[in-house]
């Protein structure tokens, strides 16, 4: 941009040098700027050279394009240029600057912003819900071995057991609801939950059919209805979710209730009561899920009329 020429060349110079400390000729102190004009001020001198800047006069750095700008108070301009830049044209490099620094920083800070939301993502793993279930996972040895213990028949040894049981199937009542309620559903959670829940409870069945204290047919059913329902949910997933019921809510409860009342030495109607007690919860495993089984194989039939309904209206 080529510098406009003075109005008054000699009073030009001459505010040109009344304009500060600026010390120095006509842009003796500052670099040529890389792509400036020829300066077209008048008499004085502040602006002469080829493209001198009155930044480079106070700061040293090169003069922009067109910095040696004419016009009346070109001197001032070149005086005040470090906060301008450049002479006549200062504003506009500071704006196209400014401008370019905003670009810049939106591009980092939306770098920046992806980078955090990934570690958000892998750092959510350990929340509390998924540390809940790890914990589940790990009283699982830790149960097996205080049954076993000494014979599997001392009560000390089993009362520990139960207790480890308990804290099993209590967490499980928490972690799932804190991670629904304070959005910490982690695909490690949908993962390990269900697994860490047949885990413990398998556990159990499994070392009480082994020591002789529930018939093997009990655990049988539980375990396969457990294990068939988590097969037909997998199978049915592209049509959709299978809800958990509030028969299948009670049935768990009243599972744990029955487990943990068999895991314990009792002894005279307490064991008799224990025996009613599996007793519902072996009803409750059988009729919730032929419950389930009904709701797979209703979505599956919606699934699939809902699809063929789509593809007859492609192609229609």
């Amino acid at each position: 941009m080529t510098g406009v020429p003075a109005s008054a060349g000699g009073s030009s110079g001459a505010q040109g040098a009344a304009a500060g400390p600026v010390p120095g000729g006509g842009g003796t102190g500052g670099a040529p700027g890389a792509e400036g004009d020829p300066g077209t001020s008048g008499t004085g001198g502040v602006s002469g050279g080829p493209g001198a800047s009155g930044a480079g006069e106070v700061s040293g750095v090169p003069g922009g394009p067109g910095v040696s700008g004419g016009g009346e108070g070109s001197g001032v301009a070149a005086a005040s240029g470090a906060a301008r830049a450049s002479g006549g044209s200062g504003a506009g490099g500071v704006s196209a600057g400014t401008g370019g620094s905003g670009g810049s920083g939106s591009a980092g800070t939306a770098r920046g912003g992806k980078i955090a939301a990934a570690a958000v993502n892998q750092a959510s793993v350990w929340n509390v819900a998924n540390l809940l279930t790890m914990l589940r996972l790990l009283l699982v040895p830790g149960f097996v071995a205080l049954m076993l213990a000494d014979g599997g028949y001392d009560p000390a040894w089993r009362s520990l057991a139960w207790a480890a049981f308990a804290i099993a199937m209590i967490t499980d009542l928490f972690d799932g609801h804190l991670a629904r309620t304070y959005n910490l559903v982690t695909d490690f959670g949908k993962i390990a939950d269900p697994i860490a829940d047949k885990a413990i409870m398998g556990a159990a069945l499994i070392c009480l059919s082994g020591l002789g204290d529930l018939p093997w047919w009990v655990t049988a059913v539980i375990l396969g209805r457990e294990l068939g329902i988590t097969l037909l949910r997998f199978l049915v997933i592209r049509y959709g979710v299978i809800p958990a019921s509030r028969g299948g809510k009670l049935k768990t409860l009243t599972q744990g209730v029955a487990v943990g009342m068999y895991v314990l030495a009792l002894t005279g109607w307490l064991a008799t009561l224990r025996f009613w007690v599996m007793a519902v919860a072996v009803v409750l495993t059988v009729v919730t899920g032929l419950d389930y089984v009904r709701q797979a194989i209703v979505l599956r039939r919606r699934g699939i009329a809902e699809r063929r309904a789509a593809l007859e209206e492609s192609q229609g």
